[in-house]
């Protein structure tokens, strides 16, 4: 994937203003009123009604709330009318088929895309894109990106005040296999700042693009690390209210996918369609799903 890509992939509040003395940014940040304090407490209260909409019998609910508060934006960003259901034409069906001679099998290593090695814990991320039925999902390109491990993107806008990688861009994809079988060698990313609120942290994550067999299993999503004790705080994380479904976000520490002396092993299947599919963020922000 181009690195001039990474610039969808960057929303606009998830990044932070130019940096600035530490004392003048504490004054400044002190001016704000609202803090993780707020935020958690809002998002305690809608967790607690959620707990008790279940007890008195209604079903779960597995994707994002549009209208979510906590997530500030996010009322200003999704869709304000009623959608449309539409039944596209045949031809229009059917996604684009990748053969392997448009992606390099290297372009999977994104830490051997520069002349020295990056920095940070070395990961290995791999699983299967299956449909909602367990079937694998072969032939699919597979793309992400990602913060380096300080927390910083490749990106003008992205002024964090810290460290860029001269050897770490970010970006890498891949083609699943017959199998549906997908794996990336990259760098753990670090949490980062973001606007939402005073002191608003994202828990570390990596974003993935799939296209799928059909359009309609497009997904553009997050997949984050098991035990991050940003969860409860990250409004976009807890957008989801269902527990179940929050988990299907989170990859899991597998030691025999880990390579001994070289890197620690995650596993995450992407389903895509189905009642367990994998949250999209398109249906979390509407038209401006895909640039996330």
């Amino acid at each position: 994937m181009p690195q001039e890509q990474t610039a969808q992939a960057l929303e606009s509040e998830e990044l932070v203003p130019p940096a600035e003395p530490h004392a003048a940014h504490q004054a400044h940040h002190a001016k704000k009123v609202e803090t993780q304090a707020d935020l958690s407490a809002e998002i305690k209260g809608i967790g607690d009604r959620y707990a008790e909409a279940l007890k008195n019998g209604k079903g779960p609910e597995t994707m994002p709330r549009l209208d979510y508060a906590p997530y500030r934006s996010s009322i200003l960003r999704h869709p304000t009318k009623s959608l449309h259901h539409a039944d596209p034409e045949t031809i229009e069906l059917f996604s684009p088929a990748f053969g392997h001679q448009d992606v390099h099998a290297l372009e999977s290593d994104l830490t051997i895309q520069h002349n020295g090695e990056p920095q940070g814990e070395r990961i290995i991320v791999a699983g299967r894109v299956l449909d909602g039925d367990g079937r694998p999902v072969a032939g699919q390109l597979v793309e992400i990106w990602q913060a380096n491990a300080s927390g910083r993107y490749i990106h003008k806008r992205d002024q964090h005040p810290a460290p860029l990688d001269p050897n770490f861009t970010g970006v890498g994809r891949c083609i699943t296999g017959d199998d549906g079988s997908y794996s990336f060698t990259t760098i753990k990313p670090g949490a980062y700042p973001w606007k939402n609120h005073l002191n608003a942290w994202r828990p570390a994550h990596i974003h993935f693009s799939m296209f799928g067999s059909e359009f309609t299993q497009r997904i553009v999503t997050q997949m984050y690390f098991p035990g991050d004790q940003l969860f409860p705080l990250d409004p976009i994380y807890q957008s989801i209210v269902d527990q179940d479904a929050r988990d299907r976000l989170v990859a899991q520490y597998d030691h025999e996918l880990t390579s001994p002396e070289w890197a620690l092993g995650y596993k995450w299947d992407i389903i895509l369609t189905g009642s367990k599919r994998t949250w999209t963020e398109n249906e979390a922000y509407g038209d401006a799903g895909d640039e996330e």
